[in-house]
């Protein structure tokens, strides 16, 4: 029988990103991308309200699913962020959203990620799924006990929401090292399924500049000792090294919570698109890529 955390052909279904900017003046791109896929449209503190909500309604308008980055620190105010989720809900259809602390030169009112949850507004406006961010290799500047402070605070709000809630994690190159985490989060008592971040297919010297930004260098070493064979600063990155042992873990291990991955697109969107539908992650036969129920703390 097939396991119904994979797609019919044994692979993840797949999520991806995209920037408003990408959304907004590069429309053709979005062609690429199977109807029903999760796109995240994300927030980086740089592209106006305005865009960002265009973004998100082109992406409904081209039968996909726009999940919008809500970053607590960069909204001034509380009623700044109500009137983006309300603007998104309601001029956009958005349903589902990614909750992140954020990175701002001055924080608001909304500290972290958690305050975002408590306001009760997503609820209130018929966010159907909430995703909550997660670190396999840790979080700059938060100590692992505050980490699992927050995710059991989620899993608490998670239980009075009518909401689906999910993981979604930064990108790594390292299966084992994402495999030793899910044990951690499976001791720490976690019952959301978790979206594993994958750097999409890109050049070395593309990745290095992603990594050292995201602080996961650690892992990106890993995968340079790897050899030749698997990736080399001319050859570039095969994700399919990160994703096939996590595949694997999926199909012999009933406990485990994988769902799903989501690919960073660093190497662009028709390139990951390339290589998703090659390897049977994306398809135009299926109206879906989230098959299963499905920035830091």
């Amino acid at each position: 029988m097939t396991d119904q955390r994979l797609l019919a052909n044994g692979r993840f279904a797949a999520s991806t990103e995209m920037s408003p900017k990408q959304v907004v003046e590069k429309t053709e791109l979005l062609a690429h991308i199977p109807a029903g896929t999760q796109v995240y449209v994300t927030d980086l503190g740089n592209a106006p309200e305005d865009m960002i909500v265009a973004a998100a309604r082109a992406l409904t308008d081209n039968n996909l699913t726009p999940v919008p980055h809500m970053a607590a620190r960069r909204y001034p105010t509380y009623e700044a962020f109500e009137r983006r989720i309300k603007r998104l809900t309601g001029e956009a259809g958005v349903t589902e959203v990614l909750t992140i602390a954020g990175e701002a030169d001055k924080a608001g009112p909304l500290t972290c990620s958690v305050k975002l949850l408590e306001s009760g507004l997503f609820d209130s406006l018929g966010i159907r799924k909430i995703a909550v961010a997660g670190h396999p290799e840790g979080a700059p500047d938060i100590e692992p006990d505050v980490i699992k402070a927050f995710l059991q605070r989620k899993h608490e709000l998670a239980a009075e929401s009518d909401a689906e809630f999910r993981i979604v994690t930064q990108f790594g190159f390292d299966p084992h090292r994402v495999s030793l985490w899910l044990d951690d989060l499976r001791q720490w008592g976690n019952r959301f399924p978790v979206h594993v971040g994958v750097a999409g297919p890109a050049k070395m010297t593309t990745l290095l500049k992603y990594a050292a930004f995201a602080g996961v260098e650690n892992s990106l070493n890993f995968l340079k000792k790897r050899g030749g064979a698997v990736v080399s600063m001319l050859a570039g990155y095969d994700p399919d090294t990160m994703v096939e042992p996590l595949e694997t873990r999926v199909t012999s291990q009933l406990e485990c919570q994988l769902a799903q991955i989501h690919v960073y697109p660093f190497g662009g969107i028709e390139k990951t698109a390339d290589w998703l539908h090659g390897r049977g992650s994306w398809s135009f036969q299926s109206s879906s890529s989230s098959l299963t129920a499905t920035e830091s703390a």
